[in-house]
């Protein structure tokens, strides 16, 4: 039974597996050792956090002056850094908050004999991410180390990917390069040199008319036509027209005949967005289409020959339809010749710090600022599941643009269910007292909070007010009534 680092001395500890920091314990997936300094002026502890942390895969520096910590973290990288805070002393608190201000990439832990959470909380808010109170145990040094070096890891597996997305960052208009995705991009280079139907299938969100646009790019016919039509978001009568056109007179206020997009394609790409969503009749005279190379435009007596090349695309289970009789079965085999199943983003969550980029890339384009996510909000993000997908991503992104008063997007810039998430693990890995102390010195009135998100987003988009209010969520009238209330005249001076 393992006794606690502070009573026994480390050679009574069983040997652990020596292993790259971050992955001990089955906690992350680091690649390469990680520097450690270690700060404690108790020799027995020092020694036995050093043992630990050596035997753990980490390179190890240790001291027992402040002082002498401070030459250290000059003279080499440190990735994290193990501080006691001495009893009735602002030394321990004095160094966290410099190495947070010199060295803001260094994760801190501090340690404490102080049974009362104060000084953690301290610790905490000048700069420390997590903390131990003595006497501790080799598995909480361990898990506390493991979660410290994942959070390295992870930054920095973050800033290398925002670093890497002007060279390498997809195929074509797409952006990512998870495993998913680089099968994905295999898959699509040589679809789109064929002529055959596809079937693109993904939630909503996931990027399907972006892949429709990229077989067609790269495709042979990428200088003709590219013709979407959303196939659920018009009555059937009217997809029929816009599909197959139709001659003059053919219904009232047909003036005179239009071709069809089928025919205006001239050999490009029509894509069928929301398939699922035709009638019956419509499926029916699609097929026909599909298989005799030709259509009769509305109101017509005659076909006309085409060649475009259909990509179609849903979010419904198109096979599940067929058993249930309400999608054709021969319309569902002509369609699906290559099936392309887009994953969602919350199984490619090594892209997200890559998409965050990209758009943030495109968002600061003819601004003042440029813009970059802390990493807290990127964590925030990371865990996230993003039922929305990609377009809730670029879309809380926007939000978190226009309510950010600086180039630095941080947690509370982003929508209230991200801003929950990280709170919620804030709280998961810290004593409640910890997480509700600091908080609660922040707490603003409900009525402030939403005037400055007004002022902020008004602000940030010079002066638009409709734009503000469409990011906000709320009505124009809701905004002006808002802005009355606050009693603001002007809401780029206004305070």
């Amino acid at each position: 039974m393992l006794e606690t680092v502070f009573h026994t001395s480390v050679m009574d500890f069983p040997p652990l597996p020596t292993t790259t920091p971050g992955q001990a314990h089955g906690a992350g997936t680091g690649k390469v050792r990680l520097n450690l300094l270690v700060v404690d002026a108790d020799p027995a502890v020092r020694s036995a956090c050093v043992e630990i942390a050596a035997q753990l895969g980490y390179q190890v520096l240790s001291t027992a002056e402040m002082g002498q910590a401070r030459q250290l973290l000059r003279g080499s990288a440190t990735d994290l850094l193990l501080v006691n805070l001495p009893f009735q002393s602002t030394q321990g608190l004095e160094l966290i908050a410099e190495i947070k201000l010199l060295y803001p990439d260094t994760a801190i832990i501090a340690m404490t004999s102080s049974t009362s959470v104060n000084q953690a909380v301290e610790a905490m808010r000048c700069g420390a991410g997590d903390y131990m109170t003595k006497p501790f145990t080799v598995d909480e040094l361990s898990a506390v180390l493991d979660r410290a070096a994942e959070r390295v890891n992870v930054d920095a597996e973050a800033r290398k990917l925002r670093e890497r997305l002007r060279l390498n960052q997809g195929l074509g208009a797409m952006v990512g390069r998870s495993a998913e995705m680089d099968k994905l991009y295999r898959i699509l280079s040589k679809v789109a040199q064929s002529s055959h139907p596809v079937l693109v299938l993904g939630e909503s969100g996931t990027g399907k008319e972006l892949v429709a646009r990229t077989i067609h790019a790269y495709g042979p016919n990428a200088t003709k036509p590219f013709l979407p039509v959303d196939c659920g978001s018009l009555v059937p009568s009217l997809i029929e027209s816009e599909l197959f056109g139709y001659v003059k007179g053919a219904f009232t206020g047909a003036l005179k005949s239009k071709d069809g997009l089928f025919v205006s394609a001239e050999g490009g790409t029509v894509f069928l967005d929301e398939i699922g969503e035709l009638t019956l009749d419509l499926q029916a005279k699609l097929l026909r289409a599909l298989q005799e190379k030709e259509v009769r435009p509305v109101g017509a007596t005659h076909r006309v020959p085409i060649r475009a090349r259909i990509v179609a695309a849903t979010n419904r289970d198109l096979a599940a339809m067929v058993e249930k009789g309400s999608f054709r079965k021969d319309l569902f085999y002509r369609l699906n010749v290559v099936n392309l199943r887009l994953p969602p983003l919350r199984d490619r969550r090594e892209d997200i710090p890559l998409l965050a980029a990209h758009f943030l890339d495109r968002m600061s384009k003819g601004q003042p600022k440029k813009y970059q996510l802390s990493d807290e909000a990127l964590r925030t993000m990371m865990r996230h599941d993003w039922p929305g997908n990609i377009r809730e991503l670029e879309n809380s992104i926007e939000r978190a643009c226009a309510f950010s008063s600086g180039p630095v997007l941080r947690l509370g810039d982003l929508p209230t269910q991200l801003q929950q998430q990280g709170l919620d693990v804030l709280r998961a890995q810290t004593p409640a007292e910890a997480v509700a102390s600091p908080v609660a010195t922040q707490v603003k009135p409900l009525a402030d909070l939403e005037k400055e998100a007004i002022l902020t987003a008004i602000r940030n988009l010079n002066g638009d007010k409709l734009l503000a209010a469409r990011l906000l969520g709320i009505g124009k009238t809701t905004l002006y009534r808002k802005l009355k209330e606050y009693g603001i005249q002007d809401p780029l001076q206004d305070d």
